[in-house]
């Protein structure tokens, strides 16, 4: 027995331009510093997501309950939208999942998302659930891997919900890069993946199989990328060095880990869901694999559209591959410095 994405969704809450969110806020926020104004001009990012517009609310002066009653607020809504277009895209009844996880780290509350979603989704009672706190960027593919897990020895099916709302978490005005850098690229979005047994599944139905999955984490270099929380909402550390020490692993990872044992090549791969952590991130993931420049033409668009949304953003990228049948790669990278990456096949 396999596991096999049969559908995918995602939710974004209302949109802000980037030109405008420089224009309206940030500049003053920093002080029309230059640097702050080359870091967001350089992005490549035309237009964000936000539930808290800093244009509209100014949320940087928050205390943390204060941000964690606003997630409170607005996480569900979110999240219920994307699994409902992903339930919807697989033509399953909620009531029919047998386990339910939810993966974020800009948000907790007692009862969590899970509980309060699985509730309002008319889930059964008896689902299980599991919550994925505080990874990161990368952890929509660990959850991936437990929850495939789940359907192959249970043969049961599941949903994978990643909600982040990182526009709560903006920070006062300092003159460190890494600040500037996470106002500059982060975003709001929910995505969610429903995964079957392939026992059920008809064939010819062009689903995602999950094949393999590999990850390293270089901890030599774990304070290149942090995610503190503080009494002002949570605050990222992140060091110019990161993309110079992906390029050391990301070969090695998926030319020899993930790939090579299938028998594989990255010239075999029919599609790419790289985690648009920035964009040198992809620049460096093209140039050590040596793809062609529309292998990477998702990941650049859902930057473009979305900026980086944290973990739901390499499930949007899926969401947003063409339904080539063939090898699918889907990589995310975080706090760690870690480094995933999943081997999918489609039918």
């Amino acid at each position: 027995m396999s596991a096999v994405i049969t559908g995918v969704g995602s939710a974004v809450p209302g949109a802000m331009d980037q030109a405008g969110l420089w224009d309206n806020f940030f500049r003053a926020h920093y002080g029309s510093d230059r640097l702050a104004q080359r870091v967001f001009a350089s992005s490549a990012i035309t237009t964000r997501h936000g539930v808290a517009d800093p244009r509209l609310i100014d949320v940087s002066a928050w205390t943390t309950g204060q941000r964690m009653a606003r997630y409170v607020d607005e996480a569900p809504r979110l999240g219920k939208a994307a699994l409902s277009a992903a339930f919807a895209a697989a033509d399953l009844d909620p009531a029919d999942i047998g386990l339910f996880t939810v993966a974020s780290c800009t948000g907790y509350s007692t009862p969590g998302l899970d509980l309060v979603l699985a509730r309002d989704m008319a889930m059964e009672p008896s689902v299980q659930r599991l919550l994925v706190g505080h990874m990161g960027c990368y952890a929509a593919l660990p959850a991936l891997g437990a929850v495939a897990d789940f359907v192959v020895a249970r043969g049961r099916p599941a949903v994978l919900l990643c909600v982040e709302l990182t526009s709560l978490h903006i920070q006062p005005a300092t003159d460190e890069v890494s600040q500037m850098v996470a106002h500059a690229l982060f975003s709001d979005a929910a995505a969610a993946v429903v995964i079957r047994p392939d026992s059920q599944v008809a064939a010819g139905t062009g689903g995602l199989r999950f094949v393999d999955m590999v990850a390293v984490a270089d901890h030599s270099t774990a304070d290149h990328m942090t995610w503190d929380i503080t009494d002002l909402g949570f605050r990222m550390g992140l060091s110019p060095q990161v993309p110079a020490v992906l390029a050391r692993h990301v070969s090695g990872v998926v030319r020899d880990r993930l790939l090579a044992p299938h028998g594989l090549a990255p010239t075999d791969v029919a599609g790419w869901a790289v985690h648009p952590g920035g964009r040198r991130i992809l620049e460096v993931v093209e140039e050590q694999l040596e793809l062609p420049a529309e292998a990477m033409e998702p990941s650049y668009a859902v930057l473009d559209r979305n900026g980086n949304c944290s973990s739901a953003t390499v499930l949007m990228v899926l969401e947003q591959l063409p339904a080539t049948p063939g090898p699918v790669v889907a990589m995310a990278f975080g706090p760690g410095l870690t480094l995933y990456a999943a081997l999918l096949h489609r039918s």
